[in-house]
């Protein structure tokens, strides 16, 4: 690292005339840039793509916006003579640009290293920059980061969630109100990036959590042990609790792996009876046994199964998810009664094990925020004997075992997108008793028609048909939201609904990963 840079470690440092690049213009390039240019960075963009209004606001304020193809590197990139690169999430290792800067020893930065040089805009009551609380995993992420924020706020502090969540961290860094504690959700890519550091003030977060391992994002990262590299660094130099998946070993080595500051403790969390140092769930109660004095003979209450079913919050997964963020908030002092208050206001997002319909006697749930084979092995532990919906893009992911594992309990299955051969094949190697039929519609607005309409035909009076297709969405769909929407728009339609009436659909979902 050039000096020039190791003295960047303060919003209040001197960072004018340093020449930057920031690669990708969604929406965390546009807070670095924004960012840096507020900074007095002398700023260039450069982006294949971006929508309109960023690319409108690029000027506006006071950097310099290139735009076209970056299979070979720019001239102007090359002359701009960048000091740092700061690469947006969706840029992989081998992309040209990350690859030209790194062989040709400029720095490369993501938003989550350029966010924690310059935490120190806004201070709390004592002088010190907000707290770090990062989370990652292959599944459960968003809901858990909300989890967390929700019970820090019933706790009477001011937290946000932000990162991967959908608000950059840089804008809650850059929030003139200031917060307490700063939820941050961190995906492998991010944390790929945070994995460059070599700064002597690297991201030190408070609490830190990485709660499964299952493969995902291959062709992002090129080996699963890649993928599994990039999360580990979410523990690194955790202060107070690295919390950890008992049920995962992969996430209690990484622990084990880390280094941390002198005094951190290792917290465990699944459903079974927990141990001192855990927490966990006994007779349908979940527990606190790591953040008491008298850990070793008691525990504390924080809620139960019966409670959380009222909410809709029962689904096994969902229940770890809620364990893991109670870990993270008890080890910021939140009371066991305030985590309780939080949980009983708590609602999950759309898409996410959501119940979009019940009609003679079929209950049609909506998990299209499943996009990789962890996330739907989890559908179909809390939903088992459904009709199945399940394909799109892969990632690279091999589908087999999760066939293996959950396929012959299905009722039957129900195959779409591009990768249908591959999901198939699968199939009639390990559950080929199972009904299986295929959509192959190549137009968007008829493929859930099409779904519902088979599904329709082999649901019966106490079925599921659970939406959890252990892929992505973007051969067919704009999103998984919009993949999700429109199969409730289906359901709707089949049911004889309106679609767009909001009192068609029960008042909350009933679970999440």
């Amino acid at each position: 690292m050039s000096a020039d840079l190791a003295r960047l470690t303060s919003w209040h440092a001197d960072w004018s005339g340093l020449r930057v690049v920031v690669l990708g213009l969604s929406m965390t390039g546009f807070s670095v840039a924004d960012t840096l240019a507020e900074l007095g960075a002398d700023v260039l963009v450069v982006t294949e793509d971006a929508a309109e209004e960023y690319a409108r606001l690029v000027p506006v304020i006071g950097a310099r916006l290139w735009q076209g193809p970056l299979d070979t590197i720019p001239e102007e990139l090359t002359a701009h003579r960048p000091d740092v690169v700061v690469a947006s999430p969706g840029f992989p290792p081998h992309h040209p640009v990350v690859a030209w800067a790194r062989e040709a020893g400029v720095d490369v930065w993501g938003d989550i290293e350029l966010a924690w040089r310059v935490r120190d805009k806004v201070l709390r009551a004592d002088g010190s920059p907000a707290d770090w609380v990062l989370i990652t995993g292959t599944n459960g992420k968003t809901t858990t980061t909300q989890l967390t924020a929700t019970m820090l706020v019933a706790g009477g502090l001011r937290a946000a969630p932000c990162g991967n969540i959908g608000v950059p961290v840089l804008d809650a860094v850059r929030d003139p109100a200031g917060f307490d504690v700063l939820v941050i959700e961190v995906s492998s890519h991010q944390l790929w990036y945070l994995g460059l550091q070599d700064s002597d003030d690297r991201v030190s977060p408070y609490a830190s959590v990485c709660l499964n391992l299952a493969a995902d994002h291959l062709e992002w990262h090129g080996s699963f042990d890649a993928y599994r590299d990039a999360k580990a660094v979410v523990y690194q130099l955790t202060r107070v609790a690295c919390v950890y998946n008992k049920s995962d070993v992969a996430t209690r080595e990484m622990v084990e792996e880390a280094e941390v500051i002198e005094g951190c403790r290792a917290i465990g969390f699944d459903l079974g009876v927990p141990g001192p140092s855990d927490l966990g769930v006994v007779d349908g109660i979940l527990v606190d046994r790591a953040f008491l004095e008298e850990r070793r003979t008691n525990a504390l209450e924080l809620t139960t199964v019966a409670e959380l079913a009222d909410a809709g919050l029962a689904a096994p997964h969902v229940v770890a998810n809620i364990l893991a963020a109670a870990a993270l908030a008890r080890s910021l002092d939140v009371p066991p009664a305030a985590i309780r208050d939080a949980l009983r206001g708590f609602r999950l997002d759309p898409h996410r094990i959501e119940v979009v319909g019940v009609a003679d006697g079929v209950t049609w749930i909506d998990d299209s925020k499943a996009t990789n084979p962890h996330a739907a092995a989890s559908s179909l532990q809390a939903y088992p004997g459904a009709v199945w919906v399940l394909g799109g893009l892969l990632k690279g992911v091999d589908i087999d075992d999760l066939v293996a594992a959950r396929g012959p309990g299905v009722k039957a299955a129900i195959v779409i997108g591009v990768e249908r051969s591959t999901i198939v094949a699968a199939f009639a190697r390990h559950a080929p008793a199972v009904p299986l039929f295929e959509v192959d519609h190549a137009q968007t607005e008829d493929v859930m028609t099409e779904v519902v309409a088979l599904a329709s035909d082999v649901a019966q009076d106490g079925d599921v048909v659970l939406l959890a297709p252990a892929a992505a969405s973007f051969d067919q769909f704009a999103s998984y939201s919009d993949r999700g929407r429109r199969f409730a728009d289906a359901v709707n339609a089949r049911m004889g609904k309106d679609a767009g009436d909001d009192n068609n659909r029960p008042s909350g979902p009933v679970g999440s990963g």
